[in-house]
Order: C-alpha cells, then sequence, then structure tokens
C-alpha cells in the first residue's frame, strides 16, 4: 500500500500565534536614540499601516524588521513565534522601499523577476511565472518595456510585483505611493487591496498619509516624536472591501479625527523640541 500523505501544516497564526513581534526594542545612532521601548505584534494576513511625525522613527522600524540594522541589547524580536537577532530576518521578509529600484536596462518582466534570480531561482521558470502575473498587476502587454517607458504608476506596480513574487509571508512597504499624483495614489490603493485580497500576505505599510493608512488598513499604529514607540494602536473596523466613498463617511471621519489628534500632539512635542535645541545652540 502507499504511503498515507502527510497531515497538512497548520496555518501559521493557529500555531504561533503572532507572525512578528517586538517588544522594549530600542535603537541608538550616536547621541540620537531613534526608537526606544518599540513594541508591537503584527498577526499573520494583518495589513497594518504606520503614521507619525517626521522623524518618529518609521524608517528604523522597517530597517530592523527587514535585517538591515541591529536593535540595541536588551529587546525581544520574535518572528513565526521564535526569538531572533534582526540578522536573522534579512532575506526572509519582502521590503519595498519609497524608490522603485527598478533597473534601467531591464525590461519589465526581468525586473520582476530580480529578488529570484538573486536568490538562485531558475531564471526560465520565474520568467514564465512573472509572465502569468503580469495581468493581475496591470502589466499585460509591458513585459518587454523599460522603465524609462512607464509612467510612475507603472513602475511603481513593476516594484510591488517584484516585491510579491518575492514569496515572503511578511512584506514591508515604505511609502510606495508617496511620489505619485492624487488620482493615481488612489487608484494605486485600490489596486493593492485588490492584490492584497488574493494573496492575504503580512503587510506592514509606511505612510505619512492619513486618509491612506485608514484606507488600505486593518490597524493603524501612530506613533510618537523621537525616539519613536507606538502611543496608539488603532483598528480600523470598516467594511471590506472598500470603495473610494469611504473616505467620506462618519466612520472614517471619526478614525481620522483621533489619528490627527494623536498625530498633532507627537508633533508639536517634536517642534518644541527642536525649537528648545536650536535655542541651546545659539
Amino acid at each position: 500500500m502507499p504511503e498515507p500523505l502527510p497531515e497538512p501544516l497548520p496555518e501559521p497564526s493557529s500555531q504561533i500565534g503572532p507572525l512578528l513581534e517586538l517588544s522594549g526594542i530600542d535603537k541608538t545612532f550616536g547621541p540620537v536614540q531613534a526608537v526606544r521601548g518599540l513594541s508591537l505584534s503584527v498577526p499573520a494576513g494583518e495589513f497594518v499601516t504606520v503614521v507619525g511625525p517626521s522623524g518618529c522613527g518609521k524608517s528604523t522600524l522597517f530597517n530592523m524588521v527587514a535585517g538591515l540594522d541591529e536593535p540595541d541589547p536588551g529587546g525581544v524580536l520574535r518572528f513565526k513565534g521564535r526569538g531572533c537577532h534582526a540578522q536573522e530576518l534579512l532575506g526572509r521578509v519582502s521590503f519595498m522601499p519609497q524608490r522603485d529600484l527598478l533597473l534601467p536596462w531591464r525590461n519589465v518582466i526581468d525586473n520582476a523577476i530580480l529578488a529570484n534570480e538573486i536568490e538562485g531561482a531558475d531564471r526560465k521558470a520565474a520568467r514564465a511565472k512573472a509572465l502569468r502575473m503580469l495581468p493581475e498587476f496591470g502589466l499585460a502587454g509591458f513585459e518587454a518595456q523599460y522603465p524609462h517607458q512607464l509612467s510612475g504608476g507603472m513602475r511603481q506596480r513593476v516594484a510591488l510585483m517584484r516585491t510579491f513574487l518575492f514569496e515572503r509571508e511578511l512584506m514591508l512597504l515604505d511609502e510606495p505611493f508617496g511620489a505619485l499624483d492624487a488620482l493615481t495614489r488612489s487608484m494605486m490603493q485600490r489596486w493593492l487591496l485588490d492584490v492584497w485580497e488574493r494573496h492575504r500576505r503580512t503587510v506592514l505599510f509606511i505612510t505619512h498619509d492619513v486618509d491612506e493608512a485608514i484606507f488600505l488598513g486593518d490597524r493603524v499604529l501612530v506613533m510618537t516624536a523621537r525616539p519613536g514607540a507606538v502611543k496608539l494602536a488603532l483598528p480600523v473596523n470598516l467594511p471590506r472591501p472598500r470603495s473610494a466613498e469611504l473616505v467620506t463617511s462618519p466612520e472614517f471621519i471619526a478614525i481620522k479625527r483621533e489619528i490627527l489628534a494623536a498625530i498633532e500632539e507627537e508633533s508639536m512635542k517634536s517642534f518644541m523640541s527642536s525649537g528648545q535645541a536650536a535655542g541651546k545652540a545659539a
């Protein structure tokens, strides 16, 4: 008799709890403490957006979770239920920075598979998979185009496709739509939610746009002024799928009011701190 098939592995959320956990994380650069006592938990499959005043440590948070920076000793970082050093996460999460970073000498399909190639994937198989995904990312028929032939929105879709093709459970998106005009940005937000609904990757998304944070997120994290920590973790109990009209609803506006109040309080702290420092220097 043939051997029975093995039982399927349980879903990560039922097996290990949160996909990502940070507790009491500090990070110092010389005399500057970027984050202090930073704690957060991200369940598998959740879309979490991060906002806060300028210089609050959002990018520092991403660099640590991506494995590019190591936190100061003393905090706890856990991924998939296991304590680890940040450097162990390098290559285990997918990370899209603010700029699309497309290589000008590679066409759309070859830019999309770059991370897979670096990882050692079979080039032919990677290209075939990317070609099948082109329609989902609104890039059908553009596989042979080069970055200079694409609009800003299309370049961002190529970069996001590259991030999705680098199949990791956690995706870090650092203001991917920040450089786009308002109309393109709104369209990209709705498109991203459609793609996320189909793939259900866990997403940590940095933005300076409060409307974007609420529209996209299951939960919005508001960070304090430097040194950064989580000031407010606000669930977004709005129905999905989300339409453009949602941003004018009373429920949306109520959430926005609470987030703006928290950000304004922290921005004022940052402003006052900068003014005092300038006064001492003078």
